[in-house]
């Protein structure tokens, strides 16, 4: 899968001025529920997926990681050609994960797990 670019100040990301109460108090619980919601609907529209859900929390999902067991079938059944095509797809597959989180004053944190290679 090819990487996509995060959006340009993407990480500053917060949700319209209508999400929040209009006298300035701290969000209740279903005002930060819509915020997050808010904030996971952008993160799919840009190719994740919601891997787990918490009340104020989501673990997001980009990309998908090997099915070895098929390859190595593909391999022995191609005489060891399709093993140039599951070594490219080896080094260049990666799974990222993003968790996000809605704070008590409303803010999204946007913690990003370590890019790794599925290989």
């Amino acid at each position: 899968m090819k990487p996509r670019h995060e959006p340009q100040g993407w990480s500053a990301l917060q949700p319209p001025p209508g999400y929040y109460s209009a006298d300035g108090r701290p969000p209740d619980a279903m005002q930060r529920a819509l915020i997050l919601d808010w904030a996971v609907s952008q993160r799919i529209a840009s190719g994740w997926r919601v891997e787990t859900r918490a009340e104020t929390q989501v673990v997001m999902v980009r990309g998908r990681p090997l099915n070895h067991v098929l390859h190595a079938v593909l391999t022995v059944f191609s005489c060891f050609l399709w093993g140039v095509v599951w070594l490219v797809l080896g080094l260049t597959n990666r799974v990222q994960r993003s968790a996000l989180t809605v704070d008590a004053m409303g803010d999204i944190v946007s913690v990003n797990g370590p890019g790794r290679n599925t290989f």
